[in-house]
């Protein structure tokens, strides 16, 4: 059984709400039908009703059978990922006015008891998700990158700024970079990590992504291998981190800019699908290759940026060409220069991390003017300075207290002098109160105190104080 600490891992509690939707579909679609051959009967505009209820719920049950697929994916459930892939385009093409519906509802009400839960799903399924939990991301492995890198046409004599807003160690942003002219931004909110990607790129913001602040439209390509996170975010949101990554990264891209997105072919969901069609053009898939893809079903999806338009009509070809990894073509099909890099220069002004980087802060000093007018202001403090006329005794009092008549005086007596500031005691007043016979019982002492400016001088003929 469950603590009730345990962690809540998205997958599962997904599987938990489609399994009560689909026992709920299986229990109530069989009475639809039923009231719309009664309403045929007697009430025909009633009947429109129910018949396009029924339609809608169709349309739901194969949308929510295709995403349960991806979360029994997640979990490594194939066979049942299987069974809910060959049950949802016979869902989407059941007849509406099939006289009986009582094996859908059977069917529906047999799947739904199958679907894992979290109180009851096995040890291996929660030792993947914890593992899933515990390693956050996948580094993109060198062979892998060296295919990415070979689709990309860096433009001849600009430099370009490629970004990857979880750089992890920079080893493949780094690797992308080699030899093409770049300079490479990455953010990793692991300080260890970070360290380490600091030795490897130019530019690291340490500390979590959506709380950086990074210019938009200032890089020509990104690199997003986000994490795959299995667990709800903290105020119990179902918002997948791949999603929100794609989401709050893709403006720092320049118009035209490449986008390179690597996640797993089953969390390419509709919603993901319409953030992509919506803002990028030019869309290809392609998967990681032999052993790399058994292990982690990754594709890299490529993509430039375009003007946002509703691309609604793109979502639904885009995502049913991903559904067959089979089908999916490899990363080493991918042709030579297929994507080309505006050849256009950019500036990055605002790169900053929620952690403090001394790296950072040491280059931004380099950069920067403040120091150096900050020094040359000191070494002007430090100069002799004469004044334009004579000081009356009120301003040599007032520069002698203020501490700046101090050092060697070289004049036709040399002497050496120390102005400060003392505490005298000028006067001091005794008050006795009396009671009525006259008996001394309260003695208030007053004493006025004032500053007084005093000169100590050395002079070849000795000390002197002058007050």
């Amino acid at each position: 059984m469950q603590q009730p600490d345990a962690p809540r891992y998205y997958a599962l509690e997904q599987l938990a709400e489609f399994s009560r939707t689909f026992a709920a579909l299986a229990d109530i679609l069989p009475v639809y039908r039923r009231r719309l051959d009664k309403y045929l009967q007697t009430d025909k505009a009633q009947a429109k009703e129910i018949y396009e209820l029924i339609l809608k719920e169709r349309t739901r049950l194969a949308s929510l059978m295709g995403e349960a697929r991806l979360c029994l994916l997640e979990l490594g459930e194939e066979k049942l990922a299987a069974v809910a892939a060959s049950l949802r385009p016979q869902l989407a093409a059941f007849p509406i006015m099939a006289p009986d519906y009582q094996k859908l509802s059977d069917i529906l009400a047999a799947f739904a008891a199958e679907l894992p839960q979290p109180q009851t799903a096995s040890a291996a399924v929660i030792g993947r998700l914890m593992n899933s939990v515990k390693m956050g991301y996948y580094p993109t492995d060198p062979l892998h990158v060296e295919h990415i890198t070979r689709v990309i046409a860096f433009p001849p004599g600009v430099t370009t700024n490629v970004f990857d807003p979880c750089c992890g160690e920079g080893l493949a942003l780094r690797a992308l970079a080699t030899g093409n002219n770049c300079m490479t931004y990455g953010v990793e909110i692991d300080e260890q990590r970070a360290a380490e990607a600091q030795e490897r790129l130019h530019r690291v913001a340490v500390g979590s992504f959506f709380h950086s602040r990074i210019s938009h439209e200032a890089f020509h390509a990104m690199l997003l291998n986000p994490p795959y996170l299995s667990v709800l975010n903290e105020n119990g949101g179902k918002a997948r981190h791949e999603k929100r990554f794609l989401a709050e990264s893709y403006e720092h891209l320049i118009y035209g800019g490449l986008l390179i997105y690597i996640i797993p072919y089953y969390r390419l969901t509709p919603d993901v699908a319409r953030i992509l069609c919506d803002n990028f053009a030019d869309l290809t898939a392609y998967r990681f290759m032999g052993a790399e893809f058994e292990r982690f079903h990754q594709i890299a999806i490529f993509g430039t940026r375009k003007q946002r338009e509703d691309g609604a009509a793109l979502a639904v070809p885009f995502l049913e060409s991903i559904t067959e990894p089979a089908k999916i073509p490899e990363l080493s099909e991918l042709p030579q220069g297929r994507y080309t890099l505006p050849a256009q220069p950019v500036e990055v002004p605002l790169f900053k991390g929620v952690v403090f980087n001394t790296a950072e802060l040491a280059r931004q000093l380099a950069a920067s003017k403040s120091l150096s007018k900050r020094l040359a202001k000191s070494a002007l403090d430090g100069a002799a300075k004469r004044p334009i006329l004579p000081l009356n005794v009120g301003q040599v009092g007032l520069i002698g207290g203020s501490g700046l008549i101090n050092g060697l005086a070289m004049c036709d007596h040399p002497h050496i002098v120390k102005g400060r500031i003392i505490k005298a005691i000028s006067s001091t007043e005794n008050v006795t109160q009396q009671d009525r016979l006259g008996n001394a019982v309260k003695t208030t002492v007053t004493e006025t105190a004032s500053n007084q400016l005093v000169f100590n001088i050395l002079t070849p003929a000795g000390f002197k104080s002058l007050t």
